[in-house]
């Protein structure tokens, strides 16, 4: 059982009954040791000062000798690879795509946090810090959640002076809005393209570093496979996607800032190429992964309409600044053209339930109440079918209002269009909506992981030499993420985190030098080759997309937005069942020896349905609710998440047990000082 701090005078006010029977009994084996985040002690706000003037230096010239990996070039490895090249490091930075321009990270619309207070309605680092770790329902680390705060101004700072266009007011201040979960204004943004503007910011930065020499860029290079030599991370295995060729290269040190893994379920707003390949090579080679089952759904998502659909489309958060969410409170009035339903018969259901935030509430609980309200009958749009955990069939209406009617006439069409319009332009497209006539049709939706490779507070793997930063790691959101938090960890990681901490391992450097020829390198390499030859070989019948569909459809109803211990031990065995079948009867078209997409979705669909499994694996351990992670058995009365401290107050760290074995639970134990850990109320 994991231990649990609290400050003085101060206990845990929401312990319910546990039932304390082991449900994942048998799925996993109980590691025998506690993992040492490593963290700093002392107060709060003094300990990443303290921690940075206590990590070793490395002087200019020793850098020129020193090589770094970092693969993925979205704000956290973009950053990392600009910040660390104009250090004087050597840089080889690595991505899948045709451009670092393309890393998913452009896609993120609504802004990003920053505790500036220039609103001057009570924000602070200490605030940034409390609603962070409260969003998370206190499942995060907390030196490493005051740190990201702290970082928060400076990073507003850098993407000012880099030219990142942010909104002003009228006066030439950076503009502010809200965002879920919070009770101030603290979100900078640029329109509804606020990730665009910052990948390009730290792209631009990037690029200046590519052509002084300090780093080499790889495009359309996947990462296939870590080399670890004597006991360290010492350089990848990379395919080169265009020619087939597999490369190796060798470092002193390498960074993992590959993104999340939330295409496990098939339908999400990530991008197609989005994938978890990069990180669970890594698991396999020694990295632990947290938390896996820590998954955020988006609440505002525009519907699922077809069968036919690969991925989906997110609205921002923003919008709940000025949107009103709302469904019929009478089931017959589903049908209806919105414009003809009264203002008696609708239901602000956020509004009433959570009257202190409203349509502010943190994702995770938008989410839920929406699904609440559909599962009631009163879900508005098309009808679509859906297939109960017993195979029965039902026709169920998936999807809520987001009404902008009041705004328009609070602040003029002209000043919605002004703060939403490219926003509103991408919503009319899609579903041929006008959505300032009409109200437009959300639905909870797959979106970001809180979950990722375990780190230390340097952002060390427990591979020593294998760094992870931005959303590859677990590290900041605990159970679930606030809005417009995944860009500040981000740009934290690569400008002002990543290149304190490394310089600390970087300093017992350059390590004993390896060539192609170690036995390390060829076992990674020789694995890679192997991997792919019997990709190509099986020539089943069944395409690798039908494995990935049937896969997330796995998912989404056992591991999604709520979980039950009878479900998931069902998809444990139907993900079981499925593996089995995908290296017996998958079909991949091509060869190895040029451009495949097909063998390319092969090796990140296979890495899936593992970590499929294991994510199940942690929910089923999980016997509580917190966050993202709702557990039908362990809520309040009024259907809120039930948290257990005294036993899961902890990081679920899983070793990777072999083929044939069964996963390791290692535990963090989760030591608050300065914060109270309590039931969230939004109420």
């Amino acid at each position: 059982m994991a231990s649990v701090h609290f400050l003085p005078g101060l206990t845990p006010t929401n312990e319910a009954p546990v039932q304390k029977s082991d449900d994942a009994a048998g799925f996993y084996v109980l590691g025998d040791k506690l993992v040492d985040p490593k963290a700093p002690t002392g107060p709060i706000a003094e300990r990443w000062t303290t921690r940075k003037f206590e990590n070793r230096l490395v002087n200019p010239a020793n850098r020129r000798k020193l090589n770094v990996i970092i693969v993925g070039t979205g704000l956290a490895g973009g950053a990392a690879a600009a910040t660390l090249g104009e250090a004087g490091y050597n840089v080889k930075v690595f991505c899948y795509q045709d451009s670092p321009r393309r890393a998913h990270s452009i896609a993120a619309q609504g802004g990003i946090n920053a505790a500036k207070n220039y609103k001057e309605d009570g924000d602070s680092t200490y605030r940034l810090f409390y609603d962070t770790v409260k969003g998370g329902d206190y499942r995060a680390r907390e030196s490493n959640v005051y740190r990201l705060a702290e970082e928060s101004a400076n990073i507003i700072d850098q993407c000012v002076a880099q030219g990142v266009p942010f909104a002003r007011e009228y006066g030439g201040l950076l503009d502010n809005r809200s965002f879920g979960g919070v009770q101030v204004s603290r979100t900078f943004y640029a329109r509804g393209q606020t990730g665009q503007q910052l990948l390009l910011g730290a792209y631009q930065a990037l690029e200046r570093q590519v052509a002084e020499g300090t780093v080499e860029q790889f495009t359309r290079h996947e990462m296939l496979e870590v080399v670890v030599a004597d006991g360290k991370a010492r350089g990848i295995i990379a395919r080169d996607m265009v020619t087939g060729a597999i490369e190796t290269h060798i470092a002193d040190v390498v960074v993992l800032a590959t993104g999340g893994y939330g295409n496990v379920f098939y339908l999400s707003t990530n991008a197609m190429g989005s994938n978890v390949t990069a990180s669970w090579r890594a698991h396999r080679k020694g990295a632990y992964m947290a938390n896996p089952c820590y998954t955020q759904i988006h609440p505002t998502c525009i519907p699922v309409t077809g069968d036919h659909q690969s991925k989906l489309t997110l609205m921002s958060e923003s919008l709940r600044n000025d949107g009103r969410v709302w469904v019929p409170k009478k089931a017959e009035d589903c049908e209806k053209d919105p414009r003809d339903i009264p203002e008696e018969d609708r239901d602000y259901f956020l509004e009433r339930i959570y009257p202190a935030f409203g349509n502010l509430v943190p994702r995770d609980i938008a989410s839920r109440a929406a699904k609440y309200m559909c599962d009631e009958g009163r879900g508005v749009g098309p009808t679509v079918k859906e297939v109960g955990p017993n195979g029965e069939e039902k026709l169920v209406r998936r999807g809520v209002y987001l009404d902008l009617t009041d705004a328009i006439r609070r602040l003029g069409r002209d000043k919605v269009e002004e703060k939403y319009d490219n926003l509103l332009d991408m919503y009319a497209r899609i579903t041929g909506e006008n959505p300032y006539e009409v109200p437009m049709r959300i639905y909870p939706a797959v979106h970001y992981v809180m979950g990722g490779l375990w780190v230390d507070y340097e952002l060390q793997s427990s591979i020593p030499g294998l760094f992870v930063t931005g959303e590859a790691n677990f590290s900041d959101h605990g159970a679930n993420r606030l809005g417009a938090s995944a860009l500040m960890q981000g740009l934290a990681d690569g400008y002002f985190v990543l290149p304190n901490t490394i310089r600390d391992y970087l300093a017992d450097g350059p390590f004993e030098a390896i060539d192609e020829s170690h036995p390390a390198v060829v076992e990674a390499r020789e694995s890679v080759q192997e991997r792919i030859d019997k990709f190509l070989s099986i020539n089943g019948s069944r395409s690798v997309e039908s494995f990935h569909k049937e896969l997330g459809t796995i998912m989404w109803e056992y591991c999604g937005m709520e979980r039950t211990k009878e479900g998931l031990i069902r998809a444990i065995g139907l993900i079981r069942d499925l593996k089995k079948e995908f290296w017996s009867n998958v079909r991949v078209l091509g060869s190895g020896e040029s451009l495949n997409q097909d063998l390319e979705k092969a090796g990140r669909v296979a890495d899936f349905i593992e970590l499929g499994e294991l994510m199940c694996i942690d929910a089923l351990n999980r016997r509580e609710s917190c966050g993202g992670h709702f557990r039908a058995e362990s809520q309040t009365d009024d259907g809120e998440a039930m948290r257990h401290d005294e036993e899961f107050a902890y990081v679920a760290a899983w070793e990777w047990g072999g083929e044939d074995g069964a996963p390791v639970l290692h535990k963090e134990d989760l030591i608050y000082t300065a914060i109270e850990m309590k039931q969230r109320s939004y109420k």
